[in-house]
């Protein structure tokens, strides 16, 4: 019986380090470069080694957008991922494994294709090829053009030797010609139409496009302290930190961070603190300073399940009333809560002018499903934001706190201008000195309710 697919959804499960995102790397790369449009998402245990991951591909002729729970083809690379799966297999699901995995399982109710990984990697002289053989099998089951995978391969492998790079090329041709021959037998025609100008397109994980928004929107120093999924941005923005100017602090706990965060701020940098929900309930007090010192800064909340440590790398999106409610007393703060890659970029720079444009906290939400979600963009979604001015030179006579029509002060920051910028975590007066005067504090509220308006 002949099965004709239009859109293809590939389930790819194994042990931490069996290769799954490897393979899953060789054919995000390979398919968008022919003009495929991409989508992957990924589950993972919080392990190094062992456990069952999970990482879905999906291929369509529209823009494929979001996970599905329905899989076309499933590739366990263990026992244990065929088990882990089972619930997602249909009977029209497509499932291929080496022998020594379909060999002994209980999966009796599906056939299992059988396809020679370790064969073919042993024959090649390196258990190791058996990733590229795993690609080079899905990539000539869809039909994709061989001349892709040479040169991803070529590229990826080149500095390990010409012996290596010579060994994965032979590796993804044989497991190639063993994709080709099961579309043949398993009369599978796969008509999914590409379009060239995928390939001009930007290939980027959520955690990448919130980066890259970050950068748009000026910002020059990060502090945080590493948690899951939050790290990513940290990562990113290290890596580019030479280049850009980007100051970065690894801090030793969330606290630290968001108080390095809030020093910057008043310095004069455009801060962001990046972490996740237990990280997170540690910074409340200083979100509360932010809001008293009216300081902008970018909280970025990458959720994850919880309470407590909770499930640090599964997905859910439980910290709304959090960031809504964090910190003590009522000041102003925006949320925004990207639903794509596109918003990710875009609201991630709009968070930074934000944040300077009303001196307060802003928080950016997402969530592990969000920031590892793997899809093309095109050139023309990341729009350059200009650079506007937040901060004033000073005059002598220059007050931090000032009263103003819409309850925002001009801002000052420590040796531009003549004046003296004074800030306190008290109630202040406009010229930043702490007072316990009434009318003065009603002023203060009252202030901040237009900006909050604003």
């Amino acid at each position: 019986m002949r099965s004709v697919y239009h859109e293809f959804s590939i389930v790819l499960g194994g042990a931490a380090g069996k290769g799954v995102q490897t393979v899953e790397g060789i054919l995000l790369s390979v398919l968008k470069s022919e003009g495929y449009l991409v989508f992957a998402s990924k589950e993972y245990m919080s392990r190094v080694r062992g456990g069952s991951n999970s990482t879905e591909i999906r291929i369509g002729s529209k823009r494929p957008l979001a996970f599905l729970r329905e899989m076309t083809l499933c590739f366990p690379f263990d026992r244990a991922a065929l088990s882990h799966l089972r619930s997602r297999i249909s009977p029209s699901t497509l499932v291929l494994a080496d022998p020594r995995v379909a060999s002994g399982s209980s999966f009796s109710e599906h056939a299992v294709l059988n396809v020679p990984l370790s064969d073919i990697a042993a024959e090649l002289g390196n258990p190791l090829f058996e990733n590229t053989v795993a690609a080079g099998i899905l990539l000539g089951i869809l039909g994709a053009d061989i001349s892709g995978l040479d040169t991803y391969l070529q590229n990826r492998f080149s500095r390990k030797g010409e012996k290596i790079v010579a060994g994965n090329i032979e590796a993804g041709i044989r497991g190639y010609k063993v994709g080709q021959h099961l579309s043949y037998t398993e009369n599978i025609e796969v008509h999914i139409s590409r379009d060239e100008s995928i390939q001009k397109e930007v290939l980027l994980d959520g955690t990448t496009a919130i980066s890259l928004g970050a950068i748009a929107g000026g910002c020059n120093f990060i502090a945080s302290y590493p948690m899951s999924p939050s790290t990513g941005v940290l990562e990113f923005l290290a890596r580019e930190s030479e280049r850009l100017g980007i100051v970065v602090e690894q801090a030793e706990d969330e606290i630290a961070a968001m108080n390095m965060g809030l020093g910057a701020s008043y310095a004069g940098a455009r801060s962001l603190v990046s972490t996740s929900g237990g990280g997170f309930a540690l910074m409340g007090e200083g979100v509360s300073l932010a809001g008293m010192m009216e300081l902008p800064i970018v909280i970025h909340l990458a959720q994850r399940p919880g309470p407590a440590t909770g499930l640090p790398t599964r997905t859910e999106q439980g910290d709304l009333n959090l960031a809504l409610f964090s910190g003590h007393g009522e000041f102003p703060r925006a949320l925004f809560a990207p639903g794509s890659h596109e918003e990710a970029y875009e609201l991630a720079a709009r968070a930074f002018h934000l944040a300077e444009k009303w001196q307060s906290p802003v928080f950016l939400l997402s969530d592990q499903y969000l920031l590892d979600a793997v899809t093309t963009v095109p050139l023309s979604q990341f729009p350059h934001f200009p650079d506007i001015p937040s901060f004033t030179e000073t005059e002598a006579s220059y007050e931090r706190y000032a009263f103003s029509e819409n309850g925002v002060s001009p801002r000052g920051i420590p040796g531009h201008g003549r004046g003296l910028v004074v800030s306190d975590s008290d109630e202040h007066t406009e010229d930043g000195h702490l007072t316990e005067r009434l009318d003065t504090r009603v002023q203060m509220t009252k202030a901040n309710e237009k900006n909050s308006k604003g």
